[in-house]
């Protein structure tokens, strides 16, 4: 299991541009990803399932039922085999997975390929002791779920919507919703550069993906008083002193750049990173500059968004009993001589609707040059915590790990689950253990692969197998 996962994590597949590639295949989420799905296809192969690949969008390694068995009685596994940006700060290779002090490093060892790996010996350790599959189990691969799902929709629809299943690509015990995820841009136009006396602001560029917080981020100012460039240089000095953020500050040509450095984390937990961006236009705030529409967009951005998480500012802190409030997170940001914007990943209750988060964000902007771009709304997920499979999955779970009445909870993260009509979060992340999901460092304790693998055969075995003597496992 651990070599496999090796071979896996070696691949850095990051979703690129679609491409043919020399025996005709078309690598559509580009040649990164199609090489590690066709790794995972293979050894689903070598351990005696079967497979299929819906047309390079996606594709499942299948361990069929019983013949008898109704054809649409499907449980799924859904995991995904793309990562995000490894990005800054790893104190080891990203895509050299060592294993050291009991543990794995590697972008992608606990999101999601970690799990798809543990998912998969989960059914051949079961197929090896004897077990049958009275249900199909189809342990499905995703190749595009951090950057849209258009792979997994188009699945669907080439081999068929499981009857229920999981996703090991969330939190243990178990997720029963899931927030609803909102990416837009918030962008503004800008006019000829102008000319004069002062500084100007040119070119500004951060972050690697909308749900992660930005960890770096930069600004090119110009100007032909050089005596300004000094006193950018104190004055980051003295931010620096004066908050603790840190600033780097160095000439490029006839040009100064302004870095932040702040710290990752997931979009969904926001509050766990600190964004450089936000850090950078704080900073930049304190200066006027020639043209004034970088006066204005960072004064709107102090204002409205700066260091908040949950929307407040910005007037759209929605919340719900059910779920909680919103989650707001600043991904991606850029200025050039064309455009200022930058993209908001925002996570809303499960009863709200993307239409009021709208409406909300347009009256903060409504005065202003600034003009909103939508560009995905994955609505909420949720299914009662009375539901039969809420309750089976609960109590494998107590079983295998000794929890006494574990309870499902909510998430701002978005996973596959609210593709498919019955597959509920389910892992793989244990209670306690280091998150480091879309952060530098991304590890998974050897420890923890076995523990999540014997939970998942657990699962397996309850809700779909007889066991080796012919008897449905109860």
């Amino acid at each position: 299991m651990q070599s496999s996962l090796q071979e896996l994590i070696r691949i850095p597949s990051v979703k690129g541009s679609p491409v043919r590639l020399p025996d005709g295949t078309v690598a559509r989420y580009g040649k990164e990803v199609q090489k590690v799905y066709e790794k995972a296809l293979s050894l689903g192969r070598e351990l005696g399932f079967d497979v299929l690949d819906a047309d390079g969008y996606g594709g499942h390694i299948e361990w069929k039922g019983d013949e008898g068995s109704e054809k649409e009685d499907v449980f799924a596994v859904v995991t995904h085999l793309d990562v995000v940006p490894a990005g800054e700060g790893w104190s080891l290779d990203p895509y050299d997975p060592v294993i050291r002090d009991g543990r794995m490093n590697g972008r992608g060892t606990t999101d999601d390929k970690g799990p798809m790996i543990a998912s998969l010996y989960a059914m051949k350790a079961l197929k090896e002791s004897g077990y049958r599959p009275k249900r199909t189990i189809r342990l499905i691969l995703g190749l595009d779920e951090e950057t849209g799902k258009e792979g997994m929709n188009r699945y669907l629809e080439i081999a068929g919507e499981p009857k229920e299943g999981i996703t090991p690509d969330s939190d243990f015990p178990l997720i029963c919703a899931e927030k609803g995820i909102l990416n837009f841009r918030l962008a503004m136009r800008l006019r000829k550069r102008p000319a004069g006396k002062g500084m100007l602001l040119t070119k500004m560029e951060a972050g690697t993906a909308p749900n992660i917080v930005i960890g770096e981020a930069k600004a090119v100012l110009s100007s032909k008083d050089r005596s300004q460039y000094d006193m950018v240089r104190e004055k980051a000095k003295q931010y620096t002193e004066e908050t603790g953020n840190k600033l780097r500050v160095r000439g490029v040509g006839s040009s100064l750049l302004v870095e932040a450095v702040g710290r990752t984390a997931h979009g969904s937990t926001p509050e766990k990173g600190l964004n450089a961006y936000s850090i950078l236009m704080d900073f930049l705030g304190a200066f006027t500059f020639v043209n004034e529409e970088a006066n204005d967009f960072i004064a709107f951005y102090n204002e409205k968004i700066a260091f908040c998480t949950d929307g407040s500012l910005i007037g759209c802190d929605f919340t719900d009993e059910a779920s909680g409030g919103t989650v707001f997170n600043v991904g991606l940001a850029s200025w050039n001589e064309e455009m200022a914007e930058f993209t908001v990943n925002l996570r809303y209750p499960v009863t709200c609707r993307s239409e009021e988060i709208y409406q909300a964000l347009e009256l903060a902007f409504q005065d202003t040059e600034i003009g909103l771009i939508k560009e995905s709304d994955d609505p909420p997920f949720y299914l009662p915590v009375d539901d039969p499979l809420i309750e089976e999955l609960l109590a494998v779970y107590a079983e295998e790990t000794g929890v006494n009445d574990p309870q499902p909870i909510v998430e701002s993260g978005g996973s596959y689950a609210k593709l498919f009509k019955r597959v509920v979060p389910f892992g793989a992340l244990l209670p306690g253990q280091e998150d480091r999901i879309h952060r530098a460092d991304e590890y998974i304790e050897l420890e923890v692969l076995d523990k999540i693998a014997c939970i998942y055969a657990a699962t397996l075995a309850r809700l779909c197998c007889e066991d080796r003597d012919g008897l449905r496992e109860e």
